[in-house]
């Protein structure tokens, strides 16, 4: 009996391939006669492909393969004026690999019957070579539904006005946000003049090409633009099935051993602790560590904060050698029996740890789904990326987390967020009879509900598998199959 076939095109960035691959594995849990192909690009970084590489060897499902693509040479270093634009160009490069790979491992194999390509949103352009195959292609946001309303609704503005996103622009009408979003709240690529606007406005044309967009929602996480999208009879057909979480991973080799972070958290009360973390990208320079150290110092609260430095060009994205030499003098010793600093920390155990009572976050979304999942409130402090406009989203249109800043930007990293801000936003993030935690609770609880049986994220999967055994069609298959 012949075997309905996927073929998997991540990004090859970390929050996208690990989602991606968690999303893969429970439709084989759903449908025992799937078979998937994971094709991997190489990341340009080595550390990040090294783990992308663990990541797949780690994963022990018998009807998942992986398939390296071959090296490609990054485009010309001119394009790096915008790296949003050089991505973009990078991910074109390899519409011909990807084309062979499903011709020559999937194709060409009379045991299976290929139905879709699944492509990530970054990796839109291989939705051309799926069309070339005659194979319908659907596109899996790792992201928000409002998000992707932010992408689709950019061609339209693009027809009105012709140009990138200002800062200075009146606040946007988008049909998949409750609130007018303002400009200062949007992703600075938007406000590129060199290329992330263009990029990004090629994103939302291609997804019109796309068979259905495959999002990391859930229903009653984001119930209006998911009406909204669903509004739209132009729009691709959405299915939510989310939350996609790993919450196992593969433990990072750190000096800050996971097993002391546990174990300090087993000895404090429970939802006593303040945690601080801004993801893989998200460091600071001593001038605004020290902005935050003030602020845990005067709250009075417990705390686990990752201090990490920022990426940068020069440095290896490592932790800090020693704290105290990029932390206000006396802190650590001042702090001791209520806080511990550590480099990189792992995020998904402490989020589900009875201690943690509260998250100031970068606001990923990943993160976002992560904290909601174990009842855990936000303190927004989005740093680069869509980042923004998530954290936007929490605090205006959900009103499920504590405003700390939504428009901070990495790239204007001097402008410093004082202690006193900070300081606040702890308090009220804390407080027991705030009522965005009974908020958090409740919608962490649906989030759980919606991936049981006769949940909405449930029944939309089974939704997502009817709807592409419709596609199954030997003529195309056999017209695609190489000679």
């Amino acid at each position: 009996m012949n075997k309905t076939e996927l073929v998997f095109v991540p990004t090859p960035a970390r929050g996208h391939i690990v989602t991606e691959i968690e999303f893969a594995k429970r439709l084989c849990e759903r449908d025992r006669g799937l078979s998937i192909t994971i094709l991997l690009i190489k990341s340009l970084s080595p550390k990040l492909d090294s783990y992308i590489q663990e990541l797949a060897s780690s994963i022990d499902v018998s009807n998942i393969k992986f398939i390296n693509l071959p090296h490609v040479d990054p485009p010309p270093r001119e394009l790096k004026n915008s790296n949003l634009n050089f991505f973009a160009a990078y991910i074109e490069k390899h519409k011909s690999l990807v084309k062979d790979a499903i011709k020559n491992h999937v194709l060409s194999k009379s045991s299976t019957q290929l139905v879709v390509l699944v492509v990530d949103l970054l990796c839109n352009s291989m939705i051309d070579v799926g069309n070339e195959l005659g194979i319908p292609s659907y596109v899996f946001f790792t992201i928000s539904a409002s998000f992707l309303g932010l992408m689709l609704y950019i061609p339209f503005r693009h027809s009105q006005i012709g140009t990138e996103f200002s800062i200075s622009d009146p606040d946007s009408i988008i049909p998949t946000y409750i609130n007018p979003v303002p400009s200062r709240v949007l992703p600075s690529y938007l406000l590129d003049k060199n290329g992330g606007y263009s990029t990004f406005l090629s994103h939302g044309l291609q997804f019109k090409k796309a068979k259905g967009f495959i999002i990391n929602t859930f229903v009653e996480l984001e119930h209006h633009a998911v009406n909204s999208l669903e509004s739209d009879k132009e729009s691709p057909k959405i299915y939510t099935v989310g939350p996609v979480l790993n919450l196992d991973g593969i433990q990072k080799q750190i000096e800050s051993d996971p097993n002391v972070i546990m174990k300090w958290l087993d000895n404090q009360p429970s939802s006593s602790v303040v945690f601080l973390c801004f993801g893989s990208l998200g460091g600071f320079e001593p001038p605004q560590l020290a902005q935050i150290a003030i602020a845990l110092e005067k709250s009075g609260y417990r705390f686990l904060w990752s201090v990490r430095p920022p990426p940068s060009k020069e440095a290896k994205p490592n932790d800090y050698s020693k704290f105290s030499k990029v932390l206000p003098k006396g802190f650590l010793e001042r702090t001791e029996n209520r806080g511990f600093v550590c480099g990189w920390a792992p995020q998904v155990d402490i989020l589900g740890h009875d201690a943690v009572g509260g998250f100031v976050s970068h606001c990923g979304w990943n993160s976002i789904l992560e904290s909601l999942w174990n009842g855990v409130p936000i303190a927004t402090w989005p740093i680069y990326g869509d980042q923004q406009c998530y954290a936007f989203q929490l605090v205006k249109d959900l009103e499920i987390a504590v405003e700390l800043t939504l428009d901070y930007r990495f790239e204007n990293s001097d402008k410093l967020v004082m202690a006193d801000e900070i300081e606040k936003a702890i308090k009220c993030l804390m407080d027991s009879e705030n009522p965005v935690r009974k908020r958090v609770r409740e919608i962490g609880e649906k989030g759980r509900k919606a991936l049981m049986d006769g949940g909405s994220s449930n029944i939309s999967l089974g939704r997502f598998l009817e709807d592409i055994s419709v596609n199954k069609s030997e003529e195309s298959v056999d017209a695609a199959r190489p000679t």
